[in-house]
């Protein structure tokens, strides 16, 4: 459970002295305490939102993140940066290939090949449009994407972010993505 719980607990406990297990079912302090249940599960429900809306965009990070390790942190060239670009873009090819190898003929596509193929789209439409990273191409923005901690959403809005065309046009971008 979250804090307000604990807290609405402890100070009913404190009123009652340290006894909270004779509540009445309707009373005022019982009302008070579920309450404070129902707002702390609320709110654990908005951050595992959240948490599942930014995972992608943390996912992304951290593969060129590894990019960028991978070149013993120096950044990367234009030509390097669009091969991971479409490296990241095509992950999911192996896996897609092998669902729809396995697939019988005549059969409906699976749940899971939708997902994967609508993924791919989207990743591809993305790369043709403007592919939405990190900046590996400046210094500074490499050695402040290495301090980097995993999953600290709030030092992401510091690191320069751009986005790369398919033709090689680098735009600067602003955090967070806009309709990504």
């Amino acid at each position: 459970m979250a804090k307000t719980f604990e807290k609405t607990r402890k100070q009913i406990a404190k009123k009652r002295n340290g006894s909270i297990d004779a509540l009445h079912q309707n009373s005022r302090n019982s009302k008070r305490l579920h309450r404070a249940i129902v707002r702390d599960d609320r709110l654990d429900k908005l951050a595992e939102a959240k948490r599942k809306r930014d995972k992608p965009l943390i996912k992304r990070t951290k593969f060129f993140l590894q990019a960028v390790n991978d070149n013993e942190g120096k950044p990367l060239e234009l030509a390097a940066i669009q091969s991971k670009i479409s490296e990241f873009v095509h992950q999911h090819d192996e896996e897609y290939n092998e669902i729809k190898k396995t697939r019988r003929a005549g059969r409906p596509a699976s749940v899971r090949e939708d997902l994967l193929r609508m993924a791919i789209a989207e990743l591809e439409k993305e790369q043709q449009n403007g592919f939405y990273m990190p900046d590996l191409s400046d210094e500074k923005n490499v050695e402040m994407l290495q301090r980097w901690e995993d999953n600290n959403w709030a030092f992401l809005s510091g690191v320069k972010w751009v986005k790369i065309t398919a033709e090689g046009l680098v735009k600067p971008s602003s955090f967070p993505p806009q309709g990504l």
